[in-house]
């Protein structure tokens, strides 16, 4: 605001006692003081209130001025309910340093003007905030990106002096605030995003609040135009697909002003959003490409020269083919529609971004399409040893589940589940129509488990345990009912502990010593306890059939 603007307002009851030609100065902000050198506590801009309590004698009133002078105070205020008139030396070092000076009368309190200052101040900054992200979002509409979510941040930082940070649905920073604090570490990352995720699940409107470790955030949701509710389309996966714009302070009491100006910004990021989703698109097409030639069963000659296109897009300046490695992704909910494919994809591109990276094209080395329910994405390995197929390098389920869990969870708690499957490395053509079905038999083991988010890798294919979870839970019980509950009775009667004897007995692979060592027996006395095993179940536990029936009887129950 000018200066100019306080005389206009009778209610501030100021009188301009010098500095006509300076009332065109913008006023920043308002302090209230009585120190002698208050330059500390200024940062430039300021219109100054005091009640001359620093005065002592007519000599006083030079090296305050100046001290304000060199701070750069916009104009001083000086009340009249202590001293009556303003002295004649204050007007006079006013008048040497063309420091505009206001007498403010004794009726009219410091906090009344503290008040108006600060309002018509922060209209402003919203005003001129709000023209900015109009001007920024019409330069983006015309042309090229203007920047990205970093400047939006700076706008807010710069022009509101509001701290904030851009996160993907699963707790990946994409931007935040370069300077004013400290960083906002991985932990605070992923439970703002859960938060968020477990938020959208209701029907309340945003901002949703939290408070994190003593401090305070506002979370506004980022939606793409792509993404954006449709008719007919379920909310629930909209809200997955969300970025979201964390804000340090609490927006519960602000002015409608306020909050439209921050649903703009969150509208600006998403015109960002939107054209990094177009950019994926080349992308999103080879993968399609490549995963129709290798379900129609076509030479692999053919899908080796797909994939020799796909290399250069991916991974610009390899120079050679890479591995390959295929993850396939379903979401699915508890009700109402099946699992959609457009959802699985958005969320597979950023459960596959690197999370120690930021920005927002952290996955342009990833390829993925949609197929039905199913997301498939086809990650190139340039690490891994080209001599054989196999697991080195590349991705874990294990470590890709850590990385995305907790955020994913609170967003499908209650509604729905994600499950994901990872193939083996491939370093040819004719080796990707398996990855491609090892991934997938791996997200049914997946699906096999409880939990909202689940996931597994090829390595579990090669393991009896991959074959438990698909044994009809009818029979899983009669099975291990027949030959566990004779010794559960017996145990419970005698306390004879022979279900452990004989967990013990099959870990040591039949080895009576071994066994006896372990359970502190006499090598005698185990030989009863498994002698008894053998007459309450009618098993001889020498016989390689029987002692694979009682493992995977344990394993089961």
């Amino acid at each position: 605001m000018r200066l100019r603007a306080l005389l206009d307002t009778d209610a501030l009851g100021l009188k301009l006692l010098g500095g006509e030609d300076e009332l065109d100065r913008t006023v920043r902000g308002v302090m209230t003081t009585d120190l002698r050198d208050p330059s500390r506590y200024l940062s430039g801009g300021e219109l100054v209130l005091t009640g001359l309590a620093w005065r002592r004698d007519a000599a006083d009133a030079e090296p305050f001025v100046r001290i304000l002078v060199q701070a750069g105070v916009v104009a001083l205020a000086a009340g009249e309910a202590e001293l009556g008139a303003v002295p004649e030396d204050l007007v006079v070092a006013c008048a040497r340093h063309r420091l505009p000076l206001f007498a403010v009368h004794e009726s009219v309190a410091f906090a009344t003007i503290t008040e108006h200052v600060v309002r018509q101040v922060s209209g402003e900054r919203a005003g001129d905030l709000a023209a900015v992200v109009d001007r920024h979002r019409r330069m983006m509409t015309a042309g090229p990106a203007g920047g990205g979510p970093d400047v939006v941040l700076d706008l807010l930082g710069s022009d509101l002096d509001l701290r904030a940070w851009l996160l993907s649905p699963t707790g990946r920073l994409i931007a935040g605030p370069k300077a004013g604090g400290p960083a906002l570490p991985a932990p605070a990352c992923a439970r703002l995003a859960a938060e968020h995720l477990a938020a959208g699940r209701t029907a309340r409107r945003g901002p949703h609040r939290i408070t994190l470790d003593g401090t305070t955030y506002s979370l506004f949701p980022v939606r793409s135009g792509a993404r954006s509710p449709r008719a007919g389309r379920d909310g629930r996966e909209t809200g997955l697909s969300d970025w979201v714009l964390a804000v340090e302070a609490d927006a519960s009491d602000w002015p409608e002003e306020r909050l439209d100006l921050l649903h703009g910004v969150t509208q600006l990021i998403a015109v960002e959003r939107d054209r990094r989703d177009a950019a994926r698109t080349v992308r999103r097409r080879l993968a399609q490409e490549v995963l129709e030639l290798v379900q129609s069963g076509a030479p692999p000659a053919e899908i080796a020269a797909r994939l020799r296109v796909a290399a250069p897009v991916l991974l610009p300046g390899l120079g050679s083919a890479p591995h390959w490695q295929v993850v396939v992704a379903r979401v699915e909910w508890d009700a109402g529609p099946a699992g959609s494919g457009a959802v699985a994809q958005s969320l597979l591109e950023e459960i596959l971004a690197d999370p120690r990276s930021t920005g927002t094209e952290p996955s342009d080395r990833i390829a993925v399409a949609h197929c039905g329910d199913e997301a498939i994405a086809l990650v190139p390995l340039p690490a891994v040893s080209a001599e054989h197929d196999g697991p080195e390098g590349g991705i874990l389920a294990d470590a890709l589940l850590r990385s995305v869990h907790d955020p994913l969870a609170a967003g499908l708690d209650g509604d729905g589940r994600l499950t994901l499957g990872v193939s083996a490395a491939v370093h040819s053509a004719e080796g990707l129509r398996g990855a491609l079905e090892e991934a997938r038999h791996a997200r049914r083991v997946a699906a096999a488990r409880p939990g909202r988010v689940c996931a597994a890798g090829h390595q579990e294919l090669a393991s009896h345990v991959l074959l438990l979870p698909f044994v009809p839970d009818d029979v899983r019980r009669a099975f291990t009912a027949r030959l566990l509950d004779p010794l559960r009775d017996y145990d419970r009667r005698h306390r004879a502990e022979l279900i452990p004897t004989l967990e013990a007995f099959l870990d040591c692979d039949g080895s009576w010593t071994r066994c006896a060592t372990r359970l502190h027996l006499h090598v005698n006395t185990l030989r009863y306890r498994v002698g008894r095993i053998e007459q309450l179940t009618g098993r001889d536990l020498s016989r390689l059939e029987d002692k694979l029936d009682f493992f995977l009887a344990l394993r089961m129950s």
